[in-house]
């Protein structure tokens, strides 16, 4: 059994404006709303009618920031979450799809070093992230997504820190997914998203929009699946705002690296995955690794 896409968790670096409005970067901290890299395996196949849980365990690190400035010369990150995610699918139809709804919570510990312009380590609770719409479909080999991701300002945040674990602005996420899987057990999946952002009113700054994919090409052999995937990242619009002092940098990003894939006849999935940053401009750039957690209730 197989989840659809999202999301959720924290800025894969989650830097203060206090810090970073006075440097050359894209989008406020570095990092958007969503955790690049956290879907792969079946993440455009919508599971049937009930109730799941899924419980995404990442590590990120990092120790350069892609970006000509000085200031960032002695950069380090570290960040570990747990994101929980209940979800709820329906047998209710909406344009011939199965309608389903989710929500998430974050737990995260982020660790920034600048060197010289300081060190902190901060743990709390992230935004909250919810869905109340989410269409699937299915056809033969092709499954289907559409949905509405809100990412609301609930988590933990004060502008005079370094480190942060909540963003303080909401984010509207509309995503379409797929996946392909032919009875030879050979996949595609991709999900793509387009962020819209609203402004930071503690430090009127307002990240740019964003255009993000996580994608997986694989092969299943009976529970097992291995794949090589990743994500890709574009920054659309410059970010703006009293506080975007820099103007209009934009970020990019991709990331690649093998995935693992296991379930269970009772229908538990587990999945590991390991990504290697590279192409990055205005962002981190590290690796991720990726332990990832589904259970029918």
């Amino acid at each position: 059994m197989h989840f659809f896409p999202q999301r959720h968790l924290i800025s894969a670096i989650a830097l203060s404006a206090l810090v970073l409005a006075q440097n050359a970067h894209a989008t406020e901290g570095g990092g958007g709303a969503y955790a690049n890299g956290s879907e792969g395996f079946m993440t455009g196949a919508l599971p049937p009618p009930g109730n799941y849980l899924i419980s995404y365990n990442t590590y990120y690190t990092a120790d350069k920031f892609a970006n000509t400035n000085p200031a960032f010369d002695h950069f380090k990150v570290s960040t570990a979450a747990t994101i929980l995610r209940a979800i709820h699918v329906t047998d209710k139809k909406i344009l011939g799809g199965n309608w389903a709804m989710h929500a998430f919570l974050v737990a995260a510990d982020v660790d920034v070093n600048m060197g010289a312009g300081g060190r902190q380590d901060r743990a709390g609770m992230g935004d909250l992230i919810v869905s109340p719409l989410a269409v699937g479909w299915h056809a033969g080999n092709w499954h289907w997504i559409a949905a509405v991701d809100l990412y609301l300002p609930t988590g933990r945040y004060d502008k005079k820190e370094l480190a942060n674990i909540g963003r303080n602005y909401a984010t509207v996420e509309p995503l379409f997914a797929f996946t392909y899987r032919n009875p030879q057990g050979y996949e595609f999946s991709m999900k793509t998203m387009f962020d819209h952002n609203y402004e930071n009113n503690d430090t009127q700054y307002r990240s740019g929009n964003e255009l993000h994919a996580d994608f997986v090409a694989a092969k299943h052999f009976g529970n097992w699946g291995v794949g090589i995937g990743g994500y890709t990242y574009k920054q659309l619009t410059g970010d703006s705002g009293d506080g975007a002092v820099f103007g209009d940098f934009k970020g990019r990003a991709t990331a690649l690296g093998p995935q693992l894939s296991y379930t269970t006849a009772s229908g538990l999935n587990i999945q590991g995955r390991y990504q290697h940053e590279f192409d990055v401009l205005n962002r981190p750039e590290g690796d991720k690794f990726w332990l990832n957690i589904a259970i029918p209730l």
